[in-house]
């Protein structure tokens, strides 16, 4: 998505985006020779985040609070990380979450981020994960609550804002295994209660492939406004674009080539 952004925009000539493979014993040097190749910067995926931020000599306060890059920017004042899982979860949005009701599933890092993103914008954020010990970390460590403990589903009166950051649905949405023609069937992992998803909710599910994950197929059914794995990625990646060369890059032409890959 970057290269047909880059593309568009008529500056392929001088921008371009390749991927590298990095082992966790060569990460530090990789990025380090990157920078002397004249690179001006990288994203960065699991396992290598808190490398990142390790190897950094600035960070930002939304990567430091996060605890996890996901960016490295290169300049004359050195290495910055940076965490635009943040920016990307609230672009995907649309709209500012302030004052809205929003939990998040899962205590990881991408639920780190997103706790992060919405207690900042002023939402009122709950946080569940089947381990109730590393929900409350979690909602200690960034201002937040725990949501109902694991065996009690959400109510639709809990929440307005439902995000899962954890993997439930990956093995579906990768074309692993084939979903069930019963959506419910493949949630029983998460405390959603399938009668009270409606069309006042917004059901962001984290995780993308190829094909839908079941929490976004039954909220759509259910007539909630869903954002996908893939509209957060998108943003996350022009939040990189931005930071990188300073320009505003075109949505939609990341959007669309992000969705043919």
């Amino acid at each position: 998505m970057h290269a047909a952004a880059f593309e568009a925009m008529g500056i392929a000539d001088e921008w371009s985006y390749e991927a590298i493979d990095v082992s966790a014993d060569e990460f530090q040097s990789r990025v380090r020779a990157l920078v002397a190749d004249g690179f001006a910067g990288v994203n960065v995926t699991v396992p290598h985040k808190l490398a990142a931020l390790e190897l950094a000599d600035r960070v930002t306060p939304a990567a430091r609070a996060i605890g996890a890059a996901n960016m490295l920017s290169f300049s004359d004042r050195g290495i910055e990380a940076e965490n635009t899982d943040a920016p990307g979860l609230l672009g995907a949005l649309g709209v500012s979450p302030a004052g809205e009701r929003a939990t998040v599933l899962g205590a990881g890092g991408a639920a780190r981020a997103c706790v992060w993103a919405l207690v900042e914008t002023g939402a009122e954020v709950s946080v569940w994960n089947r381990t109730q010990g590393k929900a409350e970390e979690l909602a200690a460590s960034l201002g937040a609550s725990v949501a109902q403990g694991a065996g009690h589903p959400l109510g639709a009166d809990t929440y307005d804002i439902l995000v899962n950051a954890t993997t439930v649905g990956h093995d579906v949405a990768s074309g692993e295994r084939t979903g069930s023609t019963e959506p419910l069937a493949d949630l029983k992992a998460l405390p959603v209660d399938a009668d009270s998803v409606s069309a006042r909710h917004v059901v962001v599910d984290l995780v993308y492939g190829s094909s839908e994950t079941p929490l976004s197929a039954l909220a759509r059914q259910r007539g909630a406004d869903v954002v996908d794995g893939l509209e957060v990625l998108v943003h996350q990646g022009a939040a990189s674009f931005r930071l990188w060369t300073g320009l505003d890059p075109p949505i939609d032409v990341m959007r669309d080539a992000a969705r043919k890959t």
